[in-house]
């Protein structure tokens, strides 16, 4: 581990040695400008710090998560290639300058599997498919999936064990969340069964705020048994760690943004 980065929990380590093969998380919301990436790049960079072997895919055409590790998002082959069936998971996969995780990198050229994946029969299980004989090499796979409910997304929810739902505290914090609980019964029921919600995640919330504090009361009474105890606060390392393509927890191990992400990811662990 890092100098100056927060320890572990011993709650991770005994979930990393019950854990026969990894479990798959998709961090999914419709919405834009959630903190999907944010939180997928931060919970992976968590967990590898951990010591766990650990593997990021990004699934999202802007290949933010791919920038926000420090990579560039023309890097080919990557994700784009691996779906048409042109290149292998690990022609595609690369290392990052964390220590025991991995990437799976996106282009803009993932844009154009959006409008070719629907024109093919089985193309929901693309994903599933590329992933299958590789994630028991990972302790845990988090997908970071674009902002929107299209095919891109319906991959990775039939990929997926479970799905982590980022939802900021602000005024439309409920706008869309029916939308997405509909569209997770139906993968459930269509593509993957074993699919569940591993819970809802508070991020950019300011306590300050009587309109923060109160959007948490109504998501928590909402959804009392889904809503994570951490809440990911509204905090300006979490948000300039990408210009230097870097994890808050690299960027700034003490700010209160990697002690945020650091309990998400023990609570992710214990929750399985």
């Amino acid at each position: 581990m890092r100098a100056g980065a927060p320890m572990p929990s011993d709650r991770l380590r005994r979930y990393r040695r019950r854990a026969a093969m990894g479990t798959i998380y998709a961090i999914a919301n419709q919405k834009g400008g959630v903190g999907k990436t944010t939180t997928a790049v931060n919970v992976a960079a968590c967990i590898a710090e951990a010591g766990y072997q650990t593997l990021l895919v990004d699934v999202d055409a802007q290949a933010n998560a791919t920038v926000g590790l420090g990579l560039p998002k023309h890097l080919e082959p990557n994700i784009y290639d691996v779906l048409r069936g042109e290149a292998s998971f690990d022609e595609a996969v690369v290392t990052t300058d964390v220590e025991r995780l991995l990437l799976l990198p996106a282009s803009p050229d993932l844009a154009a599997a959006s409008v070719e994946l629907p024109r093919e029969a089985g193309s929901e299980t693309r994903l599933r498919d590329a992933l299958a004989d590789v994630r028991a090499r990972f302790a845990y796979v988090i997908l970071d999936c674009p902002p929107s409910l299209g095919p891109l997304t319906l991959n990775a929810l039939a990929a997926a064990d479970r799905v982590i739902v980022p939802v900021q505290t602000e005024y439309f914090a409920l706008e869309g969340l029916a939308g997405l609980l509909d569209t997770l019964t139906l993968v459930q029921r269509e593509l993957n069964p074993r699919l569940a919600v591993a819970g809802m995640l508070l991020t950019m919330h300011d306590g300050r705020t009587r309109l923060a504090r109160d959007v948490e009361r109504e998501i928590r009474q909402h959804f009392p048994d889904l809503v994570f105890d951490t809440v990911i606060p509204r905090n300006v390392r979490i948000s300039e760690a990408p210009s230097f393509g870097r994890a808050v927890i690299h960027h700034d191990p003490h700010s209160a943004g990697a002690g945020a992400y650091f309990e998400l990811a023990k609570e992710v662990a214990q929750r399985g």
